[in-house]
């Protein structure tokens, strides 16, 4: 039985005797040399100076099912199976994103899992960590004021102050900053986004290495001439100074879990607007020293999942070899019908309704050539009977399932879980991308719509479909796609609970990211600049006179 009386997530992390990093580093291979400490307890990898190493470990992709606004414990999940498998005796890291500043003072608190499912130290990964945010920051703002600059003085390259797309960004919630008014010798309607959003966050996240950095640098698109020619960072000269910005952010972080499992916590997009999943450059040098690497993407597998398949995985070359989808009881109860204020009243029915959004997700993943396993994160409120609804779902259709007590009992609760997933990685998975690398961006929006959504197509907004014919006639119609979409819902209306059919996917801008190298296309009304939420969680948050903080969770 799940111990509803276990203490708080913050005091686990506060009584977690952590090993100093320099023993984490050992344990996991990384010569001295290439270990820069940042504190006791925290440092970066210099990747350079890492041995070539054996045969590259195998990934494990962690997603799960369309989430509700409470969170289902995903990343808890992704830190407990990681501790399980090293347990189990498998040679085991764990790749994660960083907290962005934004949800950690807004809706959902601190990112760094939960109970004794933990990266650690969880105060200083939350807040600032090792400033590769800020580093990201930097960087993206020196390109848009090196723009502006540029125009001021004399405009030698003819750019288009309309045309202009980059964006200045920061790393909090801030609606206010949503639309700004510039007036910089060219007056111009535009606006901030997260940094967590920016295509300088994409980018460090996607390059492979500093050359792939920089070129993917000078590549980013910031207009347009007014004779309709592209204006790149690289016209304006401005990669150099941003990829020196960028040189200590791009070497990726080690820390470690509660149980001293070895975590490298690197890069944060966000995958509701952005491709939602640690740095490239993370997951590879974590498979350089490891045998299995435990990383997620965010949000529901129609997102994050979907993103790291198409996205990712070509694009760095580290396809996974198992996937994990995370379920609750109360986020299949919230898709079966119930209220948010309801779900901790006992209703197996509830339940059962929300299960066609599981499977939907179950289905998604087959597509791409992956038997998933099925891992039920269990709270407090689950009762047996609820429970025993999912597990039989899952026995009648085939697919591997644990019941996960990560968060209560750590490894030893995800020790079911585990097997299953040591059982799937002697297996040879048949890794099939959704669409083919020529497609063009509307056969893509197409497939994803059709396929991994379960809607009827795509409706382009008029400024779309002229930005369409843009991307298509400078050539970057075959990058992938990126859409930006509610997280709550398979379709672009965040009410839309369940497993909707009959719905098209509005498209309402297409924005070309030529240096991430994807286009964003923006449905529905998601934001790339969140608002804060009626009551935002930095109203709990303080600090002790003695440095301790509190409330991040």
């Amino acid at each position: 039985m799940v111990n509803t009386e276990a203490p708080d997530d913050a005091s686990i992390a506060a009584a977690a005797r952590l090993k100093p990093i320099a023993e984490i580093a050992a344990e996991a291979g990384v010569p001295d040399d290439a270990l820069e400490p940042h504190g006791r307890h925290q440092a970066k990898i210099d990747v350079n100076r890492l041995g070539a190493g054996g045969p590259a470990g195998a990934v494990v992709l962690v997603s799960g099912m369309s989430p509700t606004p409470a969170g289902e414990g995903k990343s808890t999940v992704t830190v407990g199976l990681g501790d399980a498998l090293a347990a189990a005796g498998h040679r085991t890291m764990i790749a994660l994103r960083e907290p962005s500043l934004g949800p950690v003072f807004g809706m959902k608190g601190g990112a760094t899992g939960g109970g004794f499912a933990q990266v650690v130290p969880m105060g200083s990964i939350n807040l600032h960590f090792t400033a590769d945010f800020h580093a990201i920051t930097s960087a993206n703002n020196l390109l848009a004021a090196m723009v502006d600059n540029h125009i001021h003085h004399g405009n030698g390259l003819g750019i288009d102050p309309a045309s202009i797309t980059f964006k200045r960004v920061l790393d909090v919630n801030d609606r206010a900053l949503r639309r700004i008014r510039l007036d910089s010798g060219a007056r111009r309607e535009t606006g901030f986004d997260i940094t967590a959003a920016s295509e300088v966050m994409a980018v460090l996240c996607l390059a492979r290495d500093m050359p792939d950095l920089k070129a993917r640098l000078g590549r980013i698109t910031v207009g347009f001439t007014r004779t309709g020619l592209p204006v790149t960072a690289g016209d304006l000269e401005a990669g150099g100074a941003m990829a020196m910005l960028l040189r200590d952010a791009f070497k990726p972080n080690l820390v470690q879990t509660i149980a001293g499992t070895p975590a490298l916590v690197h890069g944060g997009p966000f995958a509701n607007i952005a491709h939602g999943c640690n740095s490239a450059i993370a997951t590879n040098t974590a498979r350089r020293l490891a045998d299995v690497v435990v990383t997620e993407a965010g949000f529901g597998a129609d997102l994050g999942a979907e993103k790291y398949l198409d996205i990712k995985a070509r694009a760095a070359d580290c396809p996974p070899t198992a996937v994990v989808l995370v379920a609750t009881v109360r986020a299949l109860k919230m898709h079966g019908g119930r209220a948010k204020d309801e779900l901790a009243a006992e209703d197996p029915a509830a339940v059962a309704a929300g299960l066609p959004n599981l499977a939907r997700h179950v289905d998604n993943v087959r597509r791409y050539g992956y038997q998933p396993v099925v891992a039920v994160n269990r709270f407090g409120a689950d009762t047996r009977e609820e429970l025993a609804v999912v597990e039989r779902f899952c026995a009648e259709n085939g697919v591997r399932c644990a019941v996960t007590e990560v968060h209560e009992r750590g490894a030893d609760g995800g020790a079911e879980l585990a097997r299953h997933v040591a059982a799937l990685l002697e297996e040879t998975p048949s890794f099939r991308p959704l669409y083919p690398r020529d497609a063009d961006v509307e056969e893509q929006l197409g497939a994803i719509v059709r396929t991994v959504y379960g809607g009827d197509g795509v409706e382009f907004a008029p400024e779309a479909r002229e930005q369409l014919d843009r991307i298509r006639a400078h050539g970057w119609e075959r990058l992938p796609v990126c859409i930006a979409k509610t997280q709550y819902s398979f379709s672009d209306d965040p009410a839309r609970l369940g497993a909707p059919t009959g719905f098209t996917v509005r498209v309402r801008e297409l924005v070309p990211k030529t240096g991430a190298g994807f286009i964003v296309a923006l449905t529905g009304t998601v934001m790339t600049m969140p608002g804060l939420p009626a009551v935002p969680a930095a109203e709990r948050m303080d600090v002790h006179d003695d440095g301790t903080v509190t409330g991040l969770f």
